[in-house]
């Protein structure tokens, strides 16, 4: 009877642990089933907005090449005579005109129509775009940094989310530090490429980043890739001295996992792209940041008011720009100062909770 009993106890044990590993079975098939619908209306979902503003098919474009400097446009130089004044030789042909530099990526860019999305969610502010890669996403801007980690382009909830800007940066893009947060997706979707950047060959391939907004369209250079904290100096945004800057900028290009060949200085503007790393805790992040080249400033000159200070001039974006008497934004003779960040000075911006990392989402 004691041994019938015993087997009768291990068989119930077996089926106990049976229907336990089953109903883990079927939890976790369902759970997949769940994300894959997710992914997949997702992806109609952005379909759906790439078809209403007309994006080009980028498969052909080449990769963003260098932007040409003055110093790399090829001058002649007359020979001289014996007096050592130029002559005339029939070798000497004529400083060649300059082609004007072209970024077929900022003209498609510049004439994307933002209406029809803006119909369905007036927070849409333009369109983010890395060439040869899944990120090409409407660029969205809510009132806080929580909304749109679990809402789309069109506000339907759903853990895919949005690609999206700190809530307290210009949408213009006319700060000093700009910083955008999009969802580690599984599938490799909206920032899940940012990972790929641990491979030197892939920065080499894909260096660059283009934000269009009203204020025209803008392409920045990648300068540092790296794990960062989410108490950390990377999302600060309010910048009260030139020096702070510098810190700023010495520490992020420090960081950086691997050479990207591009400086930063005080005067550029920078953007921080900011994912959950599936390596490190929750409060650690992913971040690929890059650089818009702006202008040195201005050595000071008199002016007719003794102290006033003489304004120097700011990058021109490609494509058009607002009504320089609308705005900030520089205009094409970079006479105008962008504002800085409305953002209490000397604060760092936190990345909003879960940034990256919703359920099945890293």
């Amino acid at each position: 009877m004691g041994k019938g009993k015993r087997v009768q106890k291990g068989v119930s044990a077996r089926r106990v642990i049976l229907l336990v590993l089953m109903a883990m079975f079927l939890f976790s098939s369902g759970n997949l089933i769940y994300h894959l619908i997710e992914y997949r209306q997702g992806e109609e979902t952005y379909r759906e907005a790439e078809n209403l503003v007309q994006l080009p098919d980028f498969s052909d474009f080449p990769t963003p090449a260098p932007v040409p400097t003055a110093t790399s446009i090829p001058t002649v130089s007359p020979s001289l005579g014996e007096s050592g004044i130029p002559q005339p030789s029939e070798s000497v042909e004529p400083t060649p005109t300059p082609t004007p530099y072209t970024d077929p990526y900022a003209d498609a860019l510049s004439a994307m129509d933002f209406t029809a999305l803006r119909e369905a969610n007036p927070e849409v502010i333009g369109w983010i775009l890395i060439p040869g890669t899944t990120v090409s996403y409407p660029l969205l801007q809510g009132e806080d940094n929580e909304y749109y980690l679990n809402h789309t382009w069109k506000g339907r909830w759903s853990s895919v989310g949005a690609i999206f800007m700190e809530c307290r940066n210009s949408p213009d893009l006319t700060d000093f530090h700009t910083i955008v947060y999009g969802h580690n997706m599984r599938n490799g979707s909206m920032f899940g490429a940012l990972q790929s950047y641990r491979d030197q060959s892939f920065l080499t391939a894909h260096p660059s980043v283009y934000l269009t907004v009203d204020s025209g369209t803008y392409r920045y250079d990648i300068f540092s890739v790296y794990q960062a904290e989410v108490d950390s100096n990377t999302y600060q945004l309010g910048f009260p001295r030139e020096g702070v800057r510098e810190i700023f900028l010495a520490d992020c290009a420090g960081r950086s996992v691997i050479e990207t060949g591009v400086t930063p200085q005080t005067y550029d503007r920078i953007l921080t792209l900011s994912t959950c790393t599936n390596i490190g805790g929750k409060n650690i992040r992913w971040v690929v940041q890059a650089v818009l080249p702006g202008e040195p400033p201005a050595a000071p000159e008199e002016s007719e008011i003794p102290g006033e200070p003489v304004q120097s001039g700011e990058t021109e974006p490609f494509g058009e720009t607002a009504d320089p008497a609308a705005s900030e934004e520089p205009t094409p003779t970079g006479e105008s100062v962008p504002a800085e960040t409305d953002a209490p000075q000397g604060t760092e911006s936190k990345p909003p909770e879960g940034e990256g990392a919703p359920s099945g989402g890293e």
